[in-house]
Parts: structure tokens; C-alpha cells; sequence
């Protein structure tokens, strides 16, 4: 019993020196551990441009493989609105 109370009373000395340490650190959480992120928001932005622009050239690829219309950008941002009106929606009122 001694061995177990002992066990406990050390994890909970070693959460109480971090729990500690962290109040008493002047700068944030991020800081105490050397946290920087890894990409720009403008670089993220980009990477998704490019992204969209790769997938619709791959998938204009495919239509005129099989004798479809290519799809332009202006296409993709309608078919995209109106995605994204019918899930605001909800399930339960599709236009059938």
C-alpha cells in the first residue's frame, strides 16, 4: 500500500512542477515550446490555388478523353456555390 501511495504521490509532484512551470513562464505556450509554424498563411493559400487549378486540369483531361465540354474555372466556382447552398440547406430539403 505504501508502494502505491508513494507511486501516486510522485505523478502527482511531477504534474504539479509542470503545471507550475507553465503558469510562472512569462511568454505563451507556443513559445515555451519553440512552436513556430511550418508555413505561411499566403503559402497555404497558394498550395490551394494550385491544388484546385491541378485538379481541374486533370479532370478537363479526362472530359476530353471522353468527348465532354471542359470545365472552366468560372464553372467550378458556379457548381461549388451551389453545392454549397443545398448544404446549408440540410439534409431534409433537396430539390428532387
Amino acid at each position: 500500500m505504501l508502494f502505491v501511495l508513494g507511486t501516486i504521490g510522485i505523478v502527482l509532484f511531477m504534474v504539479g512542477v509542470l503545471v507550475l512551470v507553465g503558469r510562472s513562464y512569462p511568454g505563451s505556450s507556443a513559445e515555451l515550446v519553440h512552436w513556430e509554424p511550418t508555413r505561411s498563411p499566403e503559402v497555404e493559400a497558394q498550395n490551394e490555388i494550385d491544388d484546385v487549378r491541378q485538379m481541374l486540369e486533370a479532370q478537363n483531361e479526362m472530359r476530353r478523353r471522353r468527348g465532354a465540354r471542359e470545365m472552366t474555372a468560372a464553372d467550378l466556382e458556379a457548381e461549388v456555390a451551389k453545392d454549397e447552398r443545398l448544404r446549408l440547406r440540410g439534409p431534409f430539403e433537396q430539390d428532387w
